[in-house]
C-alpha cells in the first residue's frame, strides 16, 4: 500500500498534523506517566529515546498498510498535547479510532474535538464504511468521549486484549457507520 498523506486539520482550538520526531519532548511529558499508557494499552515510556522510537514506529506504520498518527497541537502555543489516529485500518472498509491526551488537558473536550475531525477524514477522505472505538471497560474518560461523539454502544468483547504485561482485559466497544455519519451531517448534527 502506498503512503496515505495525512492532511493537516484545523479546528477552533487545535491543529492536527502527522506526528514528527520533534514532538518527542511534549509526548514524553505525558507518555511517561504511570497511569496513562496502561489504560490505553501501552507501556509507560521509560525515556525520551524510547518516545523517539515510538514516534519512528508511528511514522512507519504505512509500511504495514496503516495510515499514521496525528499529533494534537494547541493553536495558542503549538504545544503537542496528545495523539489521535485511525488504526487497524482496512482500506475502504473500516478503522479503529484511538486517542491519548496529556492529563493536564483532560476535561476540556480535546479528545472529542480532535476525534470528530479524524472521523470526518475517515469517512470523507478514506471512504470508510465503519469506525469503531474500543477501550478497557474501566476507562470512563474514553467511554465519555465515545458517547459525546454519538457513537453507538455495541457491547463488551470478553477477553479481547492482552496488555504488554500479559494481563487479559475485556473491551467496551462503540462504533459509527458511514450511513449514520452522513445522516447526521444532513441533519446538521455533526
Amino acid at each position: 500500500m502506498g503512503r496515505v498523506t495525512l492532511p493537516t486539520i484545523e479546528t477552533e482550538r487545535l491543529i492536527l498534523r502527522e506526528i514528527e520526531e520533534k514532538d518527542y519532548i511534549d509526548m514524553y511529558e505525558y507518555a511517561s506517566l504511570p497511569y496513562i499508557g496502561p489504560v490505553a494499552g501501552w507501556q509507560p515510556h521509560t525515556s525520551p529515546n524510547y518516545t523517539k522510537s515510538v514516534i519512528k514506529m508511528y511514522r512507519n506504520k504505512y509500511q504495514f498498510g496503516q495510515i499514521g498518527v496525528y499529533a494534537i497541537h494547541l493553536k495558542e502555543n503549538d504545544k503537542m498535547i496528545g495523539t489521535v489516529e485511525l488504526h487497524t485500518y482496512t482500506k475502504g472498509f473500516k478503522a479503529e479510532l484511538g486517542y491519548t491526551v496529556n492529563p493536564k488537558y483532560w476535561g476540556k473536550g480535546i479528545a472529542y474535538e480532535a476525534s470528530r475531525e479524524v472521523i470526518r477524514f475517515g469517512f470523507d477522505d478514506l471512504n470508510l464504511k465503519r469506525i469503531e472505538c474500543c477501550s478497557f471497560v474501566n476507562n470512563t474518560q474514553s467511554k465519555r468521549v465515545c458517547e459525546k461523539l454519538g457513537l453507538t454502544y455495541e457491547g463488551i468483547k470478553k477477553k479481547a486484549y492482552v496488555l504488554y504485561d500479559g494481563t487479559i482485559h475485556d473491551l467496551i466497544c462503540y462504533a459509527i457507520v458511514d450511513d449514520e455519519f452522513y445522516d447526521r451531517i444532513r441533519q446538521g448534527n455533526w
